[in-house]
């Protein structure tokens, strides 16, 4: 019954928006004959805003229709994992991490994060971040590989100019309805003490959750809760997540090589560029889309780079 349910609210998130599309389109086609016929003039404004929400409406609608992949309904993992190059690259990766968390908020979406690693000057060495809400994996997907970053470092007394990259990851969180178990005989739990910057990320006690999935050398974490049970749920969650994608895509050999061999996350594999000198500009190496507006970008502006990504794809 709770499946059907859940059935039911996408099917009306699909039906609602289009029936309201249709009730506008036909509004202002009405309100045309009646001011062609008589002096409409002082309405011009309201006719041009109503065209303007009518346009706004059929975007959203054309992005659902891009959004219709078995999984795209499906919540969202999302993982940071900076390469070669010690602080400065550690520093990129907190900035993607703060650019998806603002994403987020933005977009009405609930982001948590499940497993941070700090690095010992500035920045992280890892990151895992949960995003929950409608279209989360859907939305996210195509953020997945190589981030390049041109800039000054703030790291280099010398002031030159360094490239960094990041690795980002993502997989949907399977679904209860989804059939895909993981045999308890091929993992191994550990649980140790939460670090951090301090706040949350802190405990007292042995409450973190570390899995290891034998077979394929995966490794998953969770710590942001202070109990051990639930740390421990989340990261077979994220476990399950990660093994359906690897057979869902082939991808074994891949992954490995961009989380295993930190030179894999270097030039020539990024999927988009941030360069902040000697000019700004963020372009997207599999669409050619690209800003100049770079500061509104890193503070989570980032849906005409998913939207170019889909239409690309979907194309």
């Amino acid at each position: 019954m709770q499946s059907l349910q859940k059935r039911r609210s996408e099917l009306e998130n699909i039906i609602n928006p289009f029936e309201e599309a249709l009730e506008k389109k036909q509004y202002i086609e009405d309100s045309m004959k009646i001011l062609d016929e008589e002096d409409g003039s002082l309405f011009d404004d309201e006719i041009i805003s109503e065209i303007n929400s009518l346009v706004s409406t059929i975007d959203d609608l054309e992005l659902k229709f891009l959004l219709s992949g078995e999984l795209d309904r499906c919540n969202v993992f999302l993982e940071i994992h900076p390469g070669a190059g010690g602080t400065e690259s550690q520093d990129w990766a907190h900035m993607l991490l703060r650019m998806y968390m603002k994403w987020s908020e933005k977009n009405n979406y609930k982001a948590e994060i499940i497993e941070i690693m700090a690095g010992e000057e500035a920045g992280i060495k890892s990151a895992t971040i949960a995003i929950k809400g409608p279209y989360a994996y859907g939305m996210l997907k195509g953020e997945a590989g190589i981030h390049r970053l041109v800039r000054i470092s703030p790291f280099d007394a010398s002031r030159r100019r360094h490239t960094s990259f990041v690795a980002i990851l993502t997989y949907p969180e399977i679904e209860e309805d989804i059939d895909f178990e993981i045999n308890e005989k091929d993992i191994k739990i550990d649980t140790y003490r939460a670090s951090g910057a301090g706040g949350q990320h802190v405990n007292k006690t042995d409450s973190a959750v570390r899995i290891t999935h034998i077979p394929t050398g995966i490794v998953v974490a969770c710590q942001n809760e202070r109990s051990q049970h639930k740390n421990k749920a989340t990261a077979l969650k994220i476990l399950k997540a990660r093994l359906f994608n690897l057979k869902q895509k082939e991808q074994e050999e891949e992954l490995k090589g961009i989380i295993g061999d930190k030179k894999n996350i270097a030039w020539g594999n990024q999927i988009r560029s941030y360069i902040l000198h000697p000019y700004k500009m963020i372009k997207d190496h599999r669409t050619n889309f690209e800003v100049g507006n770079v500061d509104a970008v890193l503070d989570g502006e980032i849906n005409k780079f998913i939207e170019s990504y889909l239409k690309k794809r979907n194309n």
